[in-house]
């Protein structure tokens, strides 16, 4: 494999690298922290493709090192903050890992998205990133506003397992979710994405008028890209083929 196809790999596995490190902040109680490096994650996940793309340098083993590093980063990260986050709250037993759901089913929705060619413009299936920033900024978002109604919430036994198994639902499920990046060909900015820039945009806006923190303006922009989908569910006719992710 040639330097040009190697790039993509070395970008995914940075991907990886910074789901292992944030496992291991989680595990220090550093959830801040472990929500940073999601983030970057999310950010190495964005550029691998896009380096793909522009190098034309696709491969079997990028496919399959993608997943992986996926499921660690947005699978098991979100997953152990959602344990962790119910631990410091006095919440054991079993229900406290029921959030472990989460990475089953993000296990499932990656193995599903490799072999199933009618996932292009649109997604079938919430995306594991998405599900992951909603669980990691959550969590970001409790323990820096403690005394918030949010907060108080997830002390209890409900919240967090609820969120967990919806999320893990949706991860599996045949609703169409649209893609921000689409393949060529393809228009990228069409009323439904225009629609959910906006309202996140808003939702930003919202939340520094608010004096609220970056985590909670992530947790409020993904939320409204779920209710959206949600929303426009019923009225899709279901994505269209395409080879390109």
């Amino acid at each position: 494999m040639g330097l040009r196809k190697s790039i993509p790999n070395l970008i995914t596995s940075m991907n990886l690298l910074s789901g292992t490190m944030g496992v291991i902040l989680v595990f220090q109680g550093k959830i801040g922290m472990a929500f940073g490096f999601m983030v970057l994650a999310a950010i190495f996940d964005f550029l691998d493709g896009f380096a793909a793309r522009i190098l034309k340098a696709y491969s079997p083993i990028g496919k399959e090192l993608d997943s992986l590093s996926d499921l660690v980063s947005f699978g098991l990260l979100p997953s152990l903050m959602m344990v962790k986050t119910m631990w410091m709250h006095s919440v054991v037993g079993a229900v406290s890992i029921v959030p472990l759901f989460l990475v089953v089913m993000s296990a499932f929705r990656l193995a599903k998205f490799n072999v199933d060619d009618r996932q292009g413009e649109n997604f079938i299936g919430l995306p594991t990133p998405a599900s992951a920033m909603v669980c990691g900024s959550l969590c970001t978002f409790i323990f820096a506003f403690p005394e918030s109604r949010i907060a108080a919430l997830a002390g209890g036994w409900w919240l967090i397992p609820l969120i967990a198994v919806i999320l893990g639902l949706l991860l599996v499920s045949e609703i169409p979710f649209f893609g921000m990046k689409a393949g060529a060909g393809h228009k990228l900015m069409d009323a439904k994405r225009i629609v959910f820039i906006c309202l996140g945009v808003a939702a930003i806006v919202l939340a520094f008028i608010l004096k609220y923190k970056l985590s909670f303006a992530i947790l409020a922009f993904f939320t409204l890209y779920i209710l959206e989908n949600l929303f426009l569910a019923p009225f899709k006719r279901g994505p269209r083929q395409d080879q390109n992710q």
